[in-house]
């Protein structure tokens, strides 16, 4: 398969936001000859911003939608998103735990879901895709989103002991037991479970699973071999990715690679 034109700039969000937004990432895409991308369940909620055609989800959590830019919520299953041939946007990488703050609803409300961005409690969310657009460079629409972003988030209450179990899921890319997690913030197990579920839309165990996954794409994008990649994110071996696989991303881990990296970069190093 033919490589597209494939222009990508990230950059770390304004350190008032780093609390919610783990990274901004920008991209042009020219030529793309990929008719449906998958859109991969991660541990973080989406926000894509289109700078040219709107956003069409053709299967997956929000099927059938049509946006210029896109809330996702966690999911289990790939969202596929219909491709034009040339694509512009912005790729917001948004923390579940305290989503309220940011977008005026909270991630349980997302859970599975793709939801218009203009549709959520917002008042910069139909206004900012055109602003964007109008900005020349990068920076400067990387500059828009840290002036809007912490211009207007909203006071709110906090779960400290999840905020710290999401962030050690993260710092050990999901291999710490939940009773290890919950042991150490004092609670039993069934609590911790509902508590956490109910600030981030999902259950420990399925965030934790979800975060191994995306370690792995993350590890295969960056050029691993597929048994080394298994091992490096935590599986017991490359059977056992694999079948994370084709429950997450619907199909095998070698199927994605072929279909999608000729059209994507390893980000994983860049700020």
């Amino acid at each position: 398969m033919a490589e597209s034109d494939v222009d990508f700039a990230t950059r770390a969000p304004h350190p008032a936001l780093r609390h919610l937004v783990r990274r901004y990432i920008g991209y042009t895409q020219h030529d793309v000859g990929l008719a449906v991308h998958r859109g991969l369940p991660s541990g973080t909620v989406t926000l894509i911003i289109s700078l040219a055609e709107p956003i069409k989800v053709v299967g997956g959590p929000g099927g059938g939608s049509q946006a210029q830019a896109a809330v996702g919520g966690l999911h289990l299953e790939p969202t596929l998103i219909r491709q034009d041939r040339f694509q512009q946007g912005l790729h917001l990488e948004l923390n579940p735990v305290g989503l309220r703050a940011l977008l005026g609803v909270p991630a349980t409300e997302l859970t599975s879901d793709v939801i218009d961005l203009a549709d959520l409690p917002v008042k910069w969310a139909t206004s900012l895709p055109d602003r964007l657009v109008a900005q020349p460079t990068w920076e400067a629409r990387f500059a828009l989103l840290d002036a809007e972003l912490s211009g207007a988030l909203r006071p709110v209450n906090l779960v400290a002991e999840v905020q710290w179990a999401w962030r050690q899921m993260l710092t050990g890319r999901g291999a710490q037991p939940v009773n290890d997690l919950a042991d150490e913030v004092g609670w039993s197990r069934r609590h911790f479970t509902a508590r956490f579920a109910r600030e981030v839309g999902l259950g420990p165990k399925q965030v934790s699973r979800l975060i191994r996954f995306e370690h792995s794409a993350a590890l295969i994008r960056a050029g691993q071999p597929l048994a080394d990649a298994a091992i490096a994110a935590g599986y017991y071996d490359q059977a056992h990715m694999t079948n994370e696989w084709r429950v997450f991303a619907g199909c095998t881990p070698a199927t994605w690679a072929r279909e999608e990296l000729p059209f994507l970069q390893d980000l994983s190093d860049e700020e």
